[in-house]
């Protein structure tokens, strides 16, 4: 038997690699034994993925065994994965635990959630489980949720915020410019065919200019978000950008949850957080209500971006759904479909209403939270959309 304790040494930290990736199984293979702190690595990794049991363990006994159901022996795992994996991992297996042994009850207890790593999943979770949260854990799950809100925020606020000015005064522009509002490149290209050759130059007869932000019309964002338990991390995302559009005075932001029900949440807006505990994560889905309250609320067509996050999986009118997507482009509204605004890619939809929806010119398709202020600097400027190639 081996034991690897030299890592400077490439054979035995091969072998101690592959020990930890096979779990120490009879037939592993590798013939190593783990000490120290491996060895603890180890136990962490088995208490959840077990070893051959299917990785049904137990947490808080041997390597056979795993995490139990205690939280007292759930509360040390936790702090022994903090210890020894970095944050991206710990969530990883966070979020592994919670969905392979089903611990989602323990999240209902204060001192649980204040040894877990904050995560978009992990409020996806805590959302679901509000109903059901005794009102001693609520504090502590707020908290989670704004420390999770507040650090997206601080990634995503400020490129979010100069994207859209950016297009918001590109959206403004003006056939006459003056100097300092000339948009050289459009104009540029507008006059490609006065091009002197023998000048080496053009002579420009239209000016394409932009004016600035405070001179132009006021645009409308309308954000219709499926709440289904599928649409958790999209409902994170959204509650967030939703929160930095209406900080923004030239857009009037508008955001509308569903499942069988159409919630209005704008008025609570100044607070992502509030927003997020006034969804209700499960459900059923009918987008047609959805669509039909959005399009009531709508007062400038030409002038308004509607965004629905869904998986498309419709519960309601199919048909009707379709034709109200129809309707508003035909108004003139500048229609966004992202069957999900997170950071995992495109999930499991419904390929039928995806592939009817762009025959309306409205392709649905995954946004990462790092596009979507990309996505929708050209809805506003409605030009083409940079849509990611999800293959």
């Amino acid at each position: 038997m081996t034991t690897a304790t030299d890592p400077a040494d490439p054979a035995l930290e091969r072998l101690r690699r592959w020990r930890l990736v096979l779990g120490g199984d009879a037939a592993d293979g590798t013939g190593c034994a783990l000490s120290g702190q491996d060895a603890a690595m180890d136990g962490a990794l088995t208490a959840l993925y077990g070893r051959g049991d299917g990785g049904k363990a137990r947490v808080g006994r041997e390597r056979s065994a795993g995490l139990g159901a205690s939280a007292p022996s759930v509360a040390r795992w936790l702090g022994d994965i903090r210890t020894y994996f970095p944050s991206s991992v710990v969530q990883v297996m966070q979020r592994d635990a919670i969905d392979r042994l089903g611990l989602s009850a323990l999240l209902l207890e204060p001192e649980m959630l204040e040894a877990v790593e904050a995560d978009v999943h992990l409020v996806g979770t805590l959302l679901s489980l509000d109903k059901a949260m005794p009102e001693t854990t609520k504090e502590t799950a707020r908290a989670v949720v704004r420390k999770v809100v507040e650090d997206l925020e601080k990634r995503l606020a400020t490129r979010t915020r100069a994207t859209l000015t950016g297009a918001l005064d590109r959206s403004a522009r003006i056939s006459r410019p003056r100097h300092h509002d000339i948009d050289w490149n459009r104009t540029i290209a507008a006059n490609l065919k006065h091009y002197l050759p023998e000048y080496r130059t053009i002579v420009p007869e239209r000016l394409v200019g932009y004016g600035r932000a405070s001179q132009s019309v006021k645009k409308e964002v309308v954000l219709c978000i499926d709440q289904s338990g599928s649409m958790a991390a999209s409902v994170v995302y959204a509650s967030v950008f939703g929160a930095v559009l209406a900080s923004m005075r030239s857009i009037d932001t508008r955001l509308v949850v569903f499942d069988t029900a159409v919630v209005d949440l704008t008025d609570q807006l100044d607070d992502p957080v509030d927003v997020l505990f006034g969804t209700q994560l499960g459900g059923g889905t009918d987008i047609n209500r959805a669509l039909a309250y959005c399009q009531s609320q709508i007062t400038r067509p030409t002038e308004t971006v509607v965004v629905l996050i869904s998986d498309l999986y419709e519960g309601g009118i199919r048909d009707e759904m379709l034709k109200r997507v129809a309707a508003m482009k035909a108004s003139g509204v500048q229609f966004v479909t992202l069957l999900a605004l997170s950071d995992e890619g495109a999930p499991a939809y419904d390929r039928e209403h995806a592939a009817a929806l762009a025959a309306l010119g409205a392709p649905a398709f995954a946004c990462t939270p790092d596009l979507f202020p990309d996505i929708m600097a050209a809805a506003i400027e409605k030009r083409p959309l940079p849509i990611p190639d999800t293959e």
